[in-house]
């Protein structure tokens, strides 16, 4: 019996040992290659990349971004989940489908549906276009697009949670006085709120992040249209290669950044 505790200890510790290298080739080594190739010709220069003009507003779009759709996918998730799980209507199942439907379409087929869709060519683009209305390669379709990207985050999260919640503590607070307002921010908020605050942290991850459908959408115009991830593509295609690790290692300490928050929200959902 000692002994086939202590092939059993062995394997597990060979197998954790396995996982650690593993995640320490795939994960940290391309890390330390970022910010290796970003301070490569000094501390100087790297500053003098990051400060660079369009890299600042490619950094100062990419949070804007971040600060527009977070908060509209937060009320949207918080919306979407309570209707879903708190009342029963024909068509449930396919609003939960059609939740899901971003996560199953690539981002470059977003940015591209809604070229055709709001492009000057597109279906409404015309239309638009007749009310001085520009949508495609602005801002607003970097919003827009990133909504779509990043719609199911905060939902996905809520749902499950507030399924196994039930409504008993919400018909409570009903039954001793409390109106709509207060339930939800005396009862139901505090229930849910670290796998909200779950929801909104992966949601920012994705908006930081997020290329694909942005590239479409956004025309990459330097200095006006440009995300940090359409930044880093432009100055790595210019053979500014010190500039686009030095732009990387600014989203690349956002991710580990974020990492740190999931895992402390974790924590505290855990316990």
């Amino acid at each position: 019996m000692t002994e086939l505790v202590h092939r059993r200890s062995l394997a597990e510790r060979i197998f954790i040992a396995l996982a650690f290298a593993v995640s320490a080739l795939v994960l940290m080594v391309p890390l330390a290659v970022i910010f290796a190739f970003a301070f490569r010709e000094g501390v100087s220069v790297y500053f003098s990349n990051i400060l660079e003009r369009n890299t600042l507003h490619a950094i100062g779009l990419t949070v804007l971004t971040s600060l527009v759709v977070v908060p509209i996918n937060v009320v949207f998730g918080v919306c979407a989940a309570w209707l879903v799980t708190r009342f029963r209507f024909p068509g449930r199942q396919f609003l939960i489908t059609v939740i899901e439907i971003p996560f199953s379409v690539s981002p470059i087929v977003a940015g591209v549906i809604y070229l055709f869709l709001y492009g000057g060519q597109g279906l409404l683009g015309p239309a638009l276009a007749s009310v001085g209305v520009q949508l495609m390669f602005t801002v607003s379709a970097i919003f827009l697009v990133s909504l779509f990207v990043t719609a199911p985050f905060v939902a996905r999260e809520l749902i499950p949670l507030m399924q196994q919640q039930g409504s008993e503590d919400e018909e409570a607070s009903l039954s001793l006085g409390a109106n709509g307002w207060q339930m939800f921010t005396l009862v139901t908020l505090p229930n849910i709120r670290w796998a909200l605050l779950y929801g909104a942290i992966l949601c920012n991850a994705r908006v930081m992040g997020e290329f694909g459908a942005v590239s479409v959408v956004s025309g990459a115009i330097r200095g006006q249209t440009n995300t940090l991830p359409l930044q880093i593509s432009l100055l790595f295609n210019d053979f500014n290669v010190t500039g686009s690790f030095a732009a990387a290692s600014v989203l690349a300490l956002a991710s580990v950044i974020t990492l740190v928050l999931k895992t402390a929200v974790e924590s505290k959902g855990w316990r």
